[in-house]
């Protein structure tokens, strides 16, 4: 092997780490996630329970996905768009909602615990608001690739069967999607997630 290709191979390798220690502090990975505890797990589907998180939440397209501006007003809260001209740390997941066969919904990022603990300011951007994602039991299930539209209802559909199979029943139409990713990430290493919630017992009771 002569000293080019040496020297080829070196380059190559540098640009390979580098890239995957680039990929590694703006992935998933780095930041704060939202917690919960897992009941069941069955391949790509668990179910979830998650306390109450606050979200500083927008209007969106769904099928947009964030390029209707939804995602930058929630960016530009975290930037400092807020009461105080606090930055916020980036969280992860994205949730985004909607009825069911709707196009429009909601997105929100995550408040950080310590943030919300502490009191999260307000947002002073246009359309953006602070809410409480009340906590609670969810079935969800897992998968790569896009989260567009065709993949969102796929998805949405295993879980629901699978919710059959395991006799839950959902508590309303509303379904909810979660991605973790930057949109540079590969599609086979994205994690996106349908969620929906279970009805409890004590629900069943009351109708």
């Amino acid at each position: 092997m002569n000293s080019k290709t040496m020297t080829y191979l070196a380059l190559g390798t540098v640009v390979l780490v580098v890239g995957y220690f680039a990929w590694k502090l703006t992935s998933r990975s780095a930041y704060e996630a939202a917690q919960y505890s897992v009941e069941t797990s069955d391949g790509d589907f668990q179910i979830r329970e998650y306390p109450s998180i606050i979200l500083v939440a927008t209007k969106t397209n769904l099928e947009k996905q964030g390029r209707d501006g939804s995602f930058g007003r929630l960016f530009n809260y975290i930037s400092g768009a807020n009461e105080q001209s606090q930055k916020v740390s980036m969280t992860v997941p994205v949730f985004m909602d909607a009825e069911a066969d709707s196009k429009s919904g909601t997105m929100g990022f995550v408040v950080p615990q310590t943030v919300a603990q502490q009191g999260a300011p307000k947002p002073t951007g246009d359309e953006v608001e602070l809410k409480t994602r009340q906590g609670g039991r969810f079935a969800v299930v897992r998968f790569a690739g896009s989260l567009d539209r065709p993949s969102q209802d796929a998805a949405r559909k295993r879980l629901i069967e699978w919710m059959a199979l395991k006799s839950l029943t959902a508590e309303a139409e509303a379904v909810e999607f979660a991605g973790y990713d930057p949109p540079w990430t590969p599609g086979f290493l994205r994690r996106n997630e349908v969620l929906i919630r279970i009805q409890t017992a004590d629900q069943d009771d009351s109708e």
